[in-house]
């Protein structure tokens, strides 16, 4: 008994951090306070995920994404000049669009989280598991053998995401100079010296 209050404790204390930093990343004003954000929420995610039993996907969660890719984020966003000007701009302009997916989105999360189709009435809590369990076998089994067209679709929609925000992202290198061999070639003998004449000024003799 005291042992499944300190498990849900424990599991209420992960689900405000995680729901906590969430809204932080979102409305951070600083890039690199939002990225910090969202590493919070990974490691508070990465504490679910042990308490369902899915060690192997914490440690994912935790080595790769927090250690590597937030990281990568990290220098990143401090090495980008953004112009928050422009970007307060868009943001006003495209705000009621984004308000309506905002809404559509929660709506269909209600939907699916609800309780007619999650919590303990629809799947029952996770058991112990014998000392021969394996996680990561059993993973595998289901993303390669149940869930492997899910699992390609998912796929191309980040290379097509990773590709979009490499192209909204890049806006060329400033303050370069180039050598244009067009303009060069096209350059006329006149026009690159110019004679001027200039009157001679006359010798003024020295008076005695």
């Amino acid at each position: 008994m005291i042992t499944n209050i300190l498990t849900q404790i424990i599991f209420y204390i992960f689900a405000l951090g995680v729901i906590g930093s969430a809204l932080m990343v979102v409305s951070a004003k600083n890039p690199v306070q939002g990225v910090l954000s969202l590493v919070l929420c990974f490691v508070a995610m990465a504490g679910i995920w042990i308490l369902l039993h899915a060690e192997f996907l914490a440690l994912i969660l935790i080595v790769v994404y927090v250690g590597a890719v937030m990281t990568l984020f990290l220098f990143v966003v401090m090495t980008l000049n953004l112009d928050r000007s422009q970007l307060k701009r868009g943001l006003v302009s495209y705000l009621p669009f984004g308000l309506i997916i905002i809404i559509f989105i929660m709506i269909m999360l209600f939907y699916v989280v609800g309780p007619a189709h999650f919590g303990l009435a629809a799947y029952a809590a996770p058991t112990a598991q014998p000392a021969n369990y394996s996680n990561v076998a059993a993973l595998g089994t289901t993303l390669y053998s149940e869930e492997v067209y899910p699992f390609e679709i998912a796929g191309a929609l980040l290379l097509v995401a990773m590709i979009a925000a490499i192209t909204l992202a890049y806006r060329g290198r400033r303050n370069r100079k180039q050598v244009k061999i067009a303009s060069q070639l096209a350059v006329c003998r006149e026009d690159r010296i110019k004679l001027i004449g200039l009157p001679s000024e006359k010798k003024h003799e020295d008076t005695p």
